[in-house]
């Protein structure tokens, strides 16, 4: 058993309370590679922000558990070694799929995991998230719960139409499960197509979609029943569009690709809403550097030379993220 405790990392009470009061959302960046960790520490000491750095099954499996542990534990380090005398970091399950895989990661170093029952009958995600909550809570590690469905598809979790939260149902199922903040659909979807062109208009000027806007109505009934609790939104990437356009300048196929406007993203870190996933637009950034960097420079095969401007394009997007949709700058 590694207790998180021991890697330096924080669980998400204390953040969340202090976002929810602030009025800001904690931004939480998926990362597979030492390149995405890197930049995700660089950036968050940089704004001076909190940050919870998280990965699917997919991304551990990929990483490998035990290696994972020392990226964490190397994360809090170097955010110290760049002059972050306190960093609060999170190293977080998103979507986990059962009791076993978050067991297994709680016991591996991760303060914070994802139970996803929202695939589940109603009683079924109570009885699934109640037992994570009850194992999780031993070791003061929070747990994310999730009621409702998202559209589209990220690592191993698909679904080909979203269901809304349903705000009737909340009282009782963070009452009954102990779930230290959850998870709603109002409209976000994962992936870098996360709406059909149907669903969309055109922009008459640029031809670009204009995706349908989130169903705040939901979210402020949802904030009516559970004042203060933390809501988290899933699948809330904004597709940069000259990200997109790089790739497919450069050789890529990312037709109608779009996201969720940023606008939309910073009136919901406004509310309380307090914890906003973001991973597509870090594949898009790091994919579109790399392109560039290739097509600029066919002769490189070193892959410092390729993944350095990655790297840089990343926390780019990672900064600009922080200061100017989730509003987390200056807030350690």
């Amino acid at each position: 058993m590694t207790s998180y405790k021991e890697l330096g990392l924080v669980n998400t009470k204390e953040m969340f309370a202090k976002a929810v009061k602030g009025g800001y959302a904690i931004p939480a960046f998926n990362f597979n590679t030492m390149e995405q960790m890197q930049a995700i520490v660089q950036a968050a000491v940089e704004t001076k922000s909190p940050v919870i750095m998280q990965v699917s099954k997919g991304a551990r499996k990929y990483a490998n558990p035990t290696i994972l542990r020392y990226m964490a534990e190397g994360a809090v380090a170097y955010a110290k070694e760049l002059g972050c005398a306190n960093p609060q970091i999170v190293l977080h399950l998103d979507h986990g799929d059962s009791f076993e895989t978050c067991k297994s990661c709680i016991e591996t170093g991760f303060s914070s995991v994802m139970i996803d029952g929202s695939h589940l009958p109603y009683e079924e995600n109570v009885a699934l998230t109640k037992k994570v909550v009850d194992f999780a809570h031993q070791y003061d590690v929070t747990v994310e719960a999730e009621l409702g469905v998202l559209a589209g598809v990220e690592d191993e979790v698909s679904a080909a139409e979203s269901h809304y939260t349903k705000p009737e149902e909340v009282i009782d199922f963070s009452t009954r499960t102990g779930c230290d903040s959850l998870a709603i659909s109002i409209g976000t979807s994962h992936g870098a197509y996360k709406f059909k062109p149907e669903q969309c208009t055109r922009d008459p000027k640029t031809g670009k979609l204009v995706p349908p806007p989130l169903a705040f109505d939901i979210l402020h009934k949802i904030e009516e029943k559970l004042p203060g609790f933390p809501i988290v939104l899933h699948g809330s990437s904004s597709v940069p569009q000259d990200e997109v356009d790089t790739i497919n300048k450069f050789g890529g196929k990312l037709p109608d690709a779009v996201g969720i406007p940023e606008e939309q993203l910073r009136e919901a870190a406004k509310s309380a809403v307090c914890k906003i996933n973001i991973d597509s637009d870090s594949r898009l950034a790091m994919t579109a550097a790399i392109r560039q960097h290739f097509a600029e420079h066919p002769d490189h095969f070193d892959p410092r030379q390729y993944l350095t401007p990655a790297r840089d394009n990343m926390k780019k997007m990672y900064i600009h993220k922080i200061m100017n949709v989730l509003g987390s700058n200056d807030k350690l």
